[in-house]
């Protein structure tokens, strides 16, 4: 098993730089395998843009592999998109996982410039011109439905070859078998109940079969919104609490988190785990830096040795 934690991403009140660099460091030395953040382009919660803070994470970091989780790349141009991954990727010395997927009905499209309509087909076409750019050829000739490029040149490449490992999020048949066809993993969304993300691993795994996929060569991981705390109540209202600061009224939000005492956050993420994930993304919802970092050391000294 394989367990990353978030990076704390909000930034209500200005940019914890202490806070945020001295979490990144203790991560690494708690031995985490990756720090991961999320995209919310538009939205009233105050969140740093992922790709700009995975840039300040590399430069705070030395082996953590830094993720993101996932990029709505529908709303994205797709060069800008791949210059950006590959910025991250050499600056962390090819440590970048990238999430993507197309983003759903409820995306403010028309904000972003692109037709609901056509969404789908968009965001296909713009990860394989990502994938040409990323690509050993020095110049890209490309001729898309939505994009069409001509002997241009684009450098430089990511360090990972053929590009940083490219984590799907999903939910639809349909979108995850897409996941298989195109990425190399799946991380099912935080915002996802364990009894949901068990239904989407069966999906996946029927896909793998039937596209003929080296299932040994595809990942499956899972975000976890969590809360420990001592007094179960207590944790139940503070994970609530974080969750509406991020995603405000969602419905049906309540049912996703796993919280209360170590054992109890330690049994809800075994079942995490027997429903198919290889790595768990630890979510804390604290509040500030400080309460992140409370989460984390106490999931590392209490609740991860359970799982072990």
């Amino acid at each position: 098993m394989r367990f990353s934690i978030s990076i704390p991403q909000r930034d209500p009140d200005g940019f914890d730089a202490d806070g945020v660099k001295s979490y990144l460091a203790r991560a690494e030395e708690l031995g985490f395998e990756g720090g991961w953040v999320l995209e919310q382009p538009i939205g009233p919660t105050p969140l740093i843009a992922p790709l700009e803070l995975l840039a300040y994470a590399a430069a705070c970091t030395t082996r953590l592999r830094l993720g993101v989780g996932v990029l709505v790349s529908s709303l994205h141009d797709p060069l800008q998109l791949a210059s950006s991954v590959t910025a991250v990727d050499r600056l962390s010395h090819g440590r970048l996982d990238v999430g993507v997927s197309p983003g759903g009905g409820r995306r403010k499209f028309a904000a972003f410039g692109v037709a609901p309509e056509t969404f789908i087909g968009s965001f296909t076409e713009g990860l394989t011109l990502m994938k040409a750019a990323w690509s050993d050829e020095p110049r890209v000739t490309f001729h898309g439905r939505f994009r069409d490029v001509d002997d241009l040149p684009i450098q430089p490449k990511p360090v990972q070859r053929p590009h940083p490992p490219i984590w799907f999020g999903a939910n639809a048949p349909a979108a995850l078998a897409r996941a298989v066809r195109h990425g190399d993993a799946f991380l099912g969304a935080g915002s996802s109940t364990t009894e949901q993300f068990a239904t989407a691993v069966h999906t996946v795994r029927r896909e793998i079969d039937e596209q003929g996929r080296d299932a040994t060569r595809f990942q499956i991981g899972k975000r976890v919104y969590l809360m420990v705390d001592d007094d179960a109540e207590r944790a139940r209202e503070r994970v609530i609490a974080g969750l509406r600061r991020i995603y405000g009224d969602m419905a049906g939000i309540e049912a996703v988190p796993v919280s209360g005492t170590p054992d109890e956050v330690a049994r809800g993420l075994r079942e995490v785990i027997d429903a198919g994930a290889q790595m768990v993304l630890c979510n804390p919802v604290g509040e500030t830096v400080a309460e992140d970092r409370e989460q984390m050391e106490r999931l590392a000294a209490e609740v991860l040795p359970q799982l072990g």
